[in-house]
Protein backbone atom coordinates (compact mmCIF):
# COMPACT_ATOMS: atom_id res chain seq x y z
CA UNK A 1 0.00 0.00 0.00
CA UNK A 2 1.14 3.61 -1.11
CA UNK A 3 1.56 6.59 1.60
CA UNK A 4 -1.53 8.21 -0.28
CA UNK A 5 -3.43 4.48 -0.31
CA UNK A 6 -2.54 4.35 3.53
CA UNK A 7 -3.60 8.02 4.13
CA UNK A 8 -6.81 7.47 2.00
CA UNK A 9 -7.52 4.22 3.88
CA UNK A 10 -7.37 5.85 7.73
CA UNK A 11 -9.43 8.59 6.09
CA UNK A 12 -12.08 5.78 5.25
CA UNK A 13 -11.95 4.02 8.46
CA UNK A 14 -14.22 6.87 10.01
CA UNK A 15 -16.63 9.84 8.88
CA UNK A 16 -16.25 11.31 12.85
CA UNK A 17 -13.39 12.02 14.21
CA UNK A 18 -11.55 9.69 16.77
CA UNK A 19 -10.66 11.39 20.02
CA UNK A 20 -7.50 10.28 22.41
CA UNK A 21 -9.03 12.97 24.94
CA UNK A 22 -12.16 12.98 26.71
CA UNK A 23 -15.10 13.52 24.07
CA UNK A 24 -16.89 15.70 25.86
CA UNK A 25 -14.11 17.94 26.18
CA UNK A 26 -15.96 21.02 23.20
CA UNK A 27 -13.43 21.69 20.14
CA UNK A 28 -14.01 25.44 21.52
CA UNK A 29 -11.40 24.16 24.45
CA UNK A 30 -9.26 23.25 22.08
CA UNK A 31 -6.76 25.85 20.55
CA UNK A 32 -3.76 25.02 17.79
CA UNK A 33 -0.23 26.17 18.99
CA UNK A 34 2.58 26.89 16.53
CA UNK A 35 6.29 25.89 18.49
CA UNK A 36 8.33 25.61 15.50
CA UNK A 37 11.36 27.46 15.30
CA UNK A 38 9.40 30.20 13.28
CA UNK A 39 7.92 31.24 16.42
CA UNK A 40 10.09 34.17 17.87
CA UNK A 41 7.73 34.02 21.39
CA UNK A 42 9.13 30.64 21.84
CA UNK A 43 12.88 31.57 21.47
CA UNK A 44 12.60 33.82 24.09
CA UNK A 45 11.25 30.68 26.85
CA UNK A 46 14.19 28.74 28.37
CA UNK A 47 12.90 25.16 26.93
CA UNK A 48 15.68 23.31 29.12
CA UNK A 49 13.82 24.02 32.09
CA UNK A 50 10.38 22.33 32.17
CA UNK A 51 9.55 25.25 34.95
CA UNK A 52 10.03 27.74 31.97
CA UNK A 53 8.67 26.05 29.35
CA UNK A 54 6.01 24.95 31.58
CA UNK A 55 4.73 28.92 32.73
CA UNK A 56 4.78 29.17 28.55
CA UNK A 57 1.79 26.89 27.76
CA UNK A 58 0.17 26.97 30.74
CA UNK A 59 -0.07 30.85 29.98
CA UNK A 60 -0.96 30.58 26.20
CA UNK A 61 -3.83 28.09 27.72
CA UNK A 62 -5.04 30.71 29.61
CA UNK A 63 -4.90 33.54 27.37
CA UNK A 64 -6.65 31.17 24.63
CA UNK A 65 -9.59 30.16 27.24
CA UNK A 66 -8.31 26.71 26.22
CA UNK A 67 -7.93 23.50 27.72
CA UNK A 68 -5.63 22.13 25.24
CA UNK A 69 -2.87 23.11 23.25
CA UNK A 70 -2.25 20.82 19.98
CA UNK A 71 -0.17 20.66 16.75
CA UNK A 72 3.32 19.90 16.03
CA UNK A 73 3.43 17.97 12.99
CA UNK A 74 6.13 18.35 10.71
CA UNK A 75 7.37 20.92 13.08
CA UNK A 76 11.14 22.16 12.45
CA UNK A 77 11.76 22.77 15.90
CA UNK A 78 14.11 23.98 18.21
CA UNK A 79 13.84 23.05 21.46
CA UNK A 80 14.90 19.35 21.35
CA UNK A 81 18.80 21.29 21.45
CA UNK A 82 17.65 20.44 25.02
CA UNK A 83 18.77 16.96 24.58
CA UNK A 84 21.94 15.05 23.41
CA UNK A 85 19.68 12.19 22.97
CA UNK A 86 17.94 13.10 19.49
CA UNK A 87 21.68 13.56 18.09
CA UNK A 88 23.48 10.64 19.67
CA UNK A 89 23.43 8.73 16.90
CA UNK A 90 23.76 10.86 13.54
CA UNK A 91 25.61 14.00 12.92
CA UNK A 92 22.42 16.02 10.96
CA UNK A 93 20.50 17.13 13.73
CA UNK A 94 16.85 15.38 14.50
CA UNK A 95 14.35 18.35 14.79
CA UNK A 96 11.55 17.39 12.76
CA UNK A 97 8.59 16.02 14.76
CA UNK A 98 6.89 13.31 13.94
CA UNK A 99 3.54 13.25 15.45
CA UNK A 100 0.63 15.21 16.77
CA UNK A 101 1.19 17.24 20.83
CA UNK A 102 -1.78 17.94 22.85
CA UNK A 103 -0.22 20.32 25.38
CA UNK A 104 -2.89 19.46 28.67
CA UNK A 105 -3.00 19.03 32.49
CA UNK A 106 -0.62 15.90 34.40
CA UNK A 107 -3.38 12.68 34.35
CA UNK A 108 -4.91 13.79 31.99
CA UNK A 109 -6.83 10.34 30.41
CA UNK A 110 -6.27 9.03 27.41
CA UNK A 111 -8.40 6.87 25.10
CA UNK A 112 -7.48 4.43 22.47
CA UNK A 113 -9.59 6.09 19.14
CA UNK A 114 -10.13 2.50 17.87
CA UNK A 115 -10.09 -0.90 18.95
CA UNK A 116 -6.59 -2.26 19.54
CA UNK A 117 -4.23 -4.19 21.64
CA UNK A 118 -0.86 -3.46 23.45
CA UNK A 119 1.68 -4.36 20.89
CA UNK A 120 4.10 -3.03 23.13
CA UNK A 121 5.39 -0.45 25.83
CA UNK A 122 8.35 0.79 27.36
CA UNK A 123 9.97 3.43 29.68
CA UNK A 124 11.94 5.44 27.43
CA UNK A 125 13.67 7.90 30.06
CA UNK A 126 16.18 9.41 28.60
CA UNK A 127 15.94 13.20 29.38
CA UNK A 128 13.97 14.61 26.51
CA UNK A 129 12.68 11.24 25.60
CA UNK A 130 8.75 10.04 25.81
CA UNK A 131 9.07 8.47 29.06
CA UNK A 132 6.42 5.74 29.84
CA UNK A 133 5.07 4.92 26.06
CA UNK A 134 2.31 2.91 24.80
CA UNK A 135 1.90 1.36 21.09
CA UNK A 136 -1.73 0.00 20.27
CA UNK A 137 -1.60 -2.27 17.18
CA UNK A 138 -5.04 -1.95 15.03
CA UNK A 139 -6.31 -4.24 12.30
CA UNK A 140 -8.99 -2.49 10.22
CA UNK A 141 -10.24 -4.30 7.02
CA UNK A 142 -7.47 -6.72 6.95
CA UNK A 143 -4.71 -3.40 7.10
CA UNK A 144 -2.17 -3.47 10.20
CA UNK A 145 -1.05 -0.14 11.71
CA UNK A 146 0.03 1.26 14.73
CA UNK A 147 -0.63 4.37 17.18
CA UNK A 148 1.85 5.55 19.92
CA UNK A 149 1.26 7.10 23.02
CA UNK A 150 4.15 9.10 24.58
CA UNK A 151 4.97 11.41 27.93
CA UNK A 152 2.51 8.78 29.78
CA UNK A 153 2.38 8.59 33.84
CA UNK A 154 4.40 5.54 35.19
CA UNK A 155 1.32 3.98 36.09
CA UNK A 156 -0.33 3.82 32.56
CA UNK A 157 2.44 1.03 32.04
CA UNK A 158 2.22 -0.60 35.50
CA UNK A 159 -0.25 -3.17 35.01
CA UNK A 160 -0.76 -3.76 30.89
CA UNK A 161 0.46 -6.78 28.97
CA UNK A 162 1.27 -6.76 25.56
CA UNK A 163 -1.86 -8.51 23.64
CA UNK A 164 -4.20 -6.53 25.98
CA UNK A 165 -6.87 -5.56 24.22
CA UNK A 166 -8.71 -1.86 24.59
CA UNK A 167 -12.06 -1.13 23.03
CA UNK A 168 -12.58 2.39 21.20
CA UNK A 169 -13.44 4.75 23.63
CA UNK A 170 -11.76 2.69 26.74
CA UNK A 171 -9.00 4.64 28.48
CA UNK A 172 -5.47 3.19 28.04
CA UNK A 173 -3.31 5.72 30.24
CA UNK A 174 -3.09 9.15 32.13
CA UNK A 175 -0.52 12.02 31.26
CA UNK A 176 2.83 11.85 33.15
CA UNK A 177 3.99 15.64 34.80
CA UNK A 178 7.38 16.63 34.41
CA UNK A 179 9.20 14.02 36.58
CA UNK A 180 8.44 10.86 34.54
CA UNK A 181 7.63 12.51 30.89
CA UNK A 182 10.93 13.21 30.06
CA UNK A 183 11.02 16.81 31.45
CA UNK A 184 8.24 18.71 29.54
CA UNK A 185 4.97 20.14 30.20
CA UNK A 186 2.56 17.57 30.67
CA UNK A 187 1.33 16.50 27.00
CA UNK A 188 0.27 13.87 25.10
CA UNK A 189 2.71 12.71 21.87
CA UNK A 190 0.18 10.86 19.31
CA UNK A 191 1.63 9.55 16.50
CA UNK A 192 0.31 7.25 13.21
CA UNK A 193 3.49 4.62 12.39
CA UNK A 194 2.40 2.05 9.50
CA UNK A 195 5.83 0.02 9.46
CA UNK A 196 6.95 -0.23 13.19
CA UNK A 197 10.21 -1.39 11.63
CA UNK A 198 11.02 -3.78 14.19
CA UNK A 199 10.77 -1.48 17.23
CA UNK A 200 9.47 -2.58 20.52
CA UNK A 201 7.85 0.40 23.03
CA UNK A 202 9.69 3.02 21.02
CA UNK A 203 9.93 4.28 17.67
CA UNK A 204 11.61 7.90 16.50
CA UNK A 205 9.32 10.72 17.09
CA UNK A 206 11.61 13.63 15.35
CA UNK A 207 13.68 13.03 12.73
CA UNK A 208 16.25 14.95 10.62
CA UNK A 209 15.69 16.34 6.98
CA UNK A 210 17.60 13.82 5.37
CA UNK A 211 15.09 11.04 6.75
CA UNK A 212 12.06 13.49 6.53
CA UNK A 213 10.92 11.89 3.03
CA UNK A 214 10.60 8.31 4.45
CA UNK A 215 9.39 9.54 8.26
CA UNK A 216 6.32 11.67 6.18
CA UNK A 217 5.26 8.52 4.72
CA UNK A 218 5.34 6.14 7.51
CA UNK A 219 4.03 8.62 9.37
CA UNK A 220 1.23 10.50 8.35
CA UNK A 221 -0.45 13.42 9.96
CA UNK A 222 -2.79 12.29 13.17
CA UNK A 223 -4.86 14.98 12.19
CA UNK A 224 -6.41 12.25 9.70
CA UNK A 225 -7.63 10.29 12.61
CA UNK A 226 -8.30 13.63 15.41
CA UNK A 227 -9.33 16.25 12.62
CA UNK A 228 -8.83 18.87 15.55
Amino acid sequence: MTSSEFNNFLKSISSQPLPVLDSSIPKSKYVAINLSESNTDILSVDTSSSSSFSKFINHYLETHNAQVAFGGYLEKRNIYQRSSHFNEETSEERNIHLGLDLWCEAQTPIFAPLNGIVHSFKNNNNYGDYGPTIILEHSVLNTTFYTLYGHLSLNSIANIKVGQKFKSGEEIATLGDTSVNGDYPPHLHFQIIKDLQGNFGDYPGVCSGSDLAFYSKNCPNPQILLGL
